[in-house]
């Protein structure tokens, strides 16, 4: 199963983000933390990509475990790479 977390220093950034992402109200007050698991490892590469492409927007971090215990701090320098890999991993 593999899980993103997300962390900001204000939980309206992740509401905003959330709401954002999800296209649907979010309403995560005094929260600095969501994490999602997703069955479907290939899931993930969406969120991955927005959170990518609107990295300048919001002011929260991404983290991302593909492996239990580790993870990998999801950057603008990273992310394509890291879609990537998810499709050559899990090619379903």
């Amino acid at each position: 199963m593999v899980s993103v977390n997300l962390y900001s220093n204000s939980s309206k950034e992740l509401e905003k983000f959330l709401s954002s992402f999800y296209n649907s109200s979010f309403n995560i007050n005094n929260v600095l933390t969501w994490q999602h698991s997703y069955n479907n490892p290939i899931e993930v590469a969406e969120i991955i990509g927005i959170f990518a492409d609107n990295i300048d927007d919001f002011k929260i971090m991404m983290w991302v475990s593909l492996d239990k215990g580790v993870y990998i701090h999801v950057t603008n320098e990273n992310a394509d790479k890291l879609i990537k890999y998810l499709f050559e991993r899990y090619p379903y």
